[in-house]
C-alpha cells in the first residue's frame, strides 16, 4: 500500500531534522535510522533539494544552512589571515601545473586559492566542498571526492572519500598543511583529514607540493600526515624563518620562497 501524504511529510520532516542536527549524513545511515529503503531516502532528498532545503552530494546530503555562523567566522578568519602570503604561495603552485595534469588539491584555505591562477588545462580532484563556490576558470575540470561533510571548511572526509582517491593516480598533488618541520614532518590539526592527505600523497605519481605560509613553517601539530621524504617541494613566503627553511632543504625538499602579491 502506498504511503499517505501525511506519512511522507512526517518522514521528510524527520529526515531534515536529522540532517540539521548532524550537518550531513549518508543515504545508507538515513535509511537505517528511518527504517525505509535507500531508494525512498533518495526520493525524499530529491524533493527536499527541489525545495532548497538540502544540498546533495554523492552518497549523502547536507542541510542548507547547517554550517553555523561561528563556523563561518572561524573559516573566514583562517582564510583571510596573511591573505597576501597565501595568494602568492597559491600563484606559484599554479605556475607548476602543466596541460593534461590531474591534480589532487586538499581542503586547506591556501590550496583553495590556487584556482584563479591556473592557466593550463587540468583536472582537479579535491575533497574541498568550497571549490564549488570559487571562481574557477573554464580550463579547470573539477571532480569532488564525495564523502562526509566535515567542519567549517566543508571538507569531504571519511572512508568513501579515501576509497575514491585510492582508485585514482594524480600527476601532481597540492597540499596545504597545519605544520611542516624536520622533526615532525607534515602534520594536521584535524584527524579526519590526515587519511585524505596521506592517500593523496600515496596516489600521486609526480610532484608533491606543500603550500604553507610562513606561520606554518617549523610547527608540529597532533596528527601526523607524512615525512618530509614524502614531499617534493615546499612553497612558502619570504617571511618564513630562513634557518628552518634551510633545515627542510637539507632533508631533500625543494623550497620555493615567494614575495607577497
Amino acid at each position: 500500500m502506498k504511503n499517505s501524504r501525511t506519512t511522507i511529510q512526517h518522514r521528510q520532516t524527520q529526515l531534515l531534522k536529522t540532517l540539521r542536527q548532524r550537518r550531513s549524513a549518508s543515504v545508507s545511515d538515513l535509511a537505517e535510522l528511518l527504517e525505509v529503503s535507500p531508494i525512498t531516502i533518495r526520493r525524499d532528498l530529491d524533493y527536499l533539494e527541489e525545495q532548497k532545503l538540502v544540498t546533495r552530494y554523492f552518497g549523502g546530503a547536507q542541510a542548507v544552512g547547517s554550517v553555523t555562523e561561528d563556523d563561518e567566522v572561524a573559516y573566514l578568519s583562517t582564510t583571510t589571515q596573511h591573505l597576501d602570503c597565501k595568494q602568492a604561495v597559491a600563484r606559484r603552485a599554479a605556475e607548476l601545473l602543466q596541460d593534461g595534469d590531474t591534480v589532487f588539491i586538499n581542503s586547506s584555505a591556501t590550496a583553495l586559492l590556487i584556482y584563479p591562477y591556473i592557466t593550463k588545462n587540468v583536472m582537479v580532484i579535491t575533497n574541498n566542498g568550497r571549490s564549488l563556490l570559487v571562481n574557477r576558470p573554464v580550463n579547470v575540470e573539477l571532480l569532488l571526492t564525495g564523502g562526509e561533510v566535515s567542519g567549517n571548511k566543508q571538507s569531504l572526509v571519511g572512508e568513501f572519500a579515501v576509497q575514491m582517491l585510492s582508485g585514482i593516480t594524480a600527476t601532481k598533488c597540492v597540499l596545504g598543511v597545519s605544520g611542516i618541520s624536520v622533526e615532525g614532518g607534515i602534520t594536521s590539526r584535524v584527524i579526519q583529514e590526515t587519511a585524505i592527505n596521506r592517500t593523496m600523497l600515496q596516489r600521486c605519481s609526480g610532484e608533491k607540493i606543500v603550500v604553507a605560509d610562513h606561520t606554518k613553517i617549523g610547527l608540529e601539530h597532533n596528527f601526523f600526515t607524512g615525512n618530509l621524504a614524502d614531499v617534493t617541494r615546499l612553497i612558502t613566503d619570504s617571511n618564513a624563518d630562513p634557518s628552518k627553511l634551510d633545515d627542510i632543504r637539507r632533508a631533500g625538499v625543494i623550497v620555493d620562497v615567494v614575495e607577497t602579491i
